[in-house]
């Protein structure tokens, strides 16, 4: 199998996965989905709330709010040594106090420890008027989405599969003249070859193909070749959240070989 990293930011990454099964393309897909773990809020104390918002709404909010996540440093608090007690290794705890007019932001929740801060810090709870104020305590656990959607840390993970030109080379001189007429940016004829310069311009392709009733040009799909794309909401970065998601895919894997050698 090879990678190749066709674009990576902080919160997004598009990659091309060569020499590989579509199940195992899957398999990551459904692991960042199901299985990734991150912090999110799961309980909150609100000792006053005198804004035009319920308790239920805020807490909802909350619980939403993208956490920093360090896996490295934390378990879940089920499996903690502190027996589901809460203690730094399993739980993080913000505090937040605000009053007068204005909004109050997910940047306003105060961390117990500085490195655990909000990095997703514009993200709006409730606008406040007047004298109106809010002020709670919160609890962040690591949880999964096979609990609830808001420890989803990876949004949209999709795949597709690399795309197969084949055309008729007794006809080539029709497709020089068929892709003189195509934006420059489509496709390429390179060593007799025809390239698709990016799968994004695929629909613009076959929308030539069909409107000039092109039959010499044959699309197939590449079984082997994919490009996959994802996002998170800001409690990994892309690159994290990929190699989280293939430890677990790997110890799963190994797990199951395991099993496999006890079958008779």
């Amino acid at each position: 199998m090879k990678l190749e990293v066709n674009e990576l930011k902080p919160k997004k990454a598009v990659l091309k996965i060569e020499d590989t099964k579509p199940y195992f393309v899957n398999a990551l897909r459904r692991i960042m989905i199901a299985e990734l773990p991150k912090l999110a809020i799961d309980n909150v104390i609100i000792y006053d709330n005198t804004s035009a918002l319920f308790d239920e709404i805020i807490s909802h909010r909350l619980g939403l709010v993208p956490i920093p996540t360090d896996l490295s440093l934390l378990s879940y608090r089920d499996e903690c040594v502190c027996k589901g007690k809460g203690c730094p290794n399993c739980t993080v705890r913000y505090t937040l106090s605000k009053e007068g007019d204005g909004t109050v932001l997910s940047g306003d929740l105060q961390p117990a420890e500085k490195s655990w801060a909000i990095t997703e810090d514009k993200i709006p709870i409730v606008k406040l008027y007047g004298d109106q104020r809010l002020i709670l305590e919160v609890e962040a656990i690591l949880g999964n989405t096979k609990k609830h959607a808001k420890w989803q840390a990876v949004q949209a993970p999709g795949y597709r599969a690399d795309v197969i030109i084949d055309f008729d080379s007794n006809r080539e001189d029709e497709l020089k003249e068929f892709i003189e007429k195509l934006p420059d940016d489509v496709v390429e004829l390179k060593k007799g070859k025809l390239i698709l310069k990016d799968l994004e311009k695929l629909p613009i392709l076959e929308s030539h193909i069909d409107k000039q009733k092109i039959d010499f040009i044959t699309i197939k799909r590449d079984p082997t070749n994919y490009l996959f794309s994802y996002e998170t909401d800001g409690s990994f970065s892309a690159k994290n959240a990929l190699l989280e998601s293939a430890k677990i895919l790997e110890n799963k894997y190994s797990e199951l070989g395991k099993l496999l050698q006890k079958v008779k």
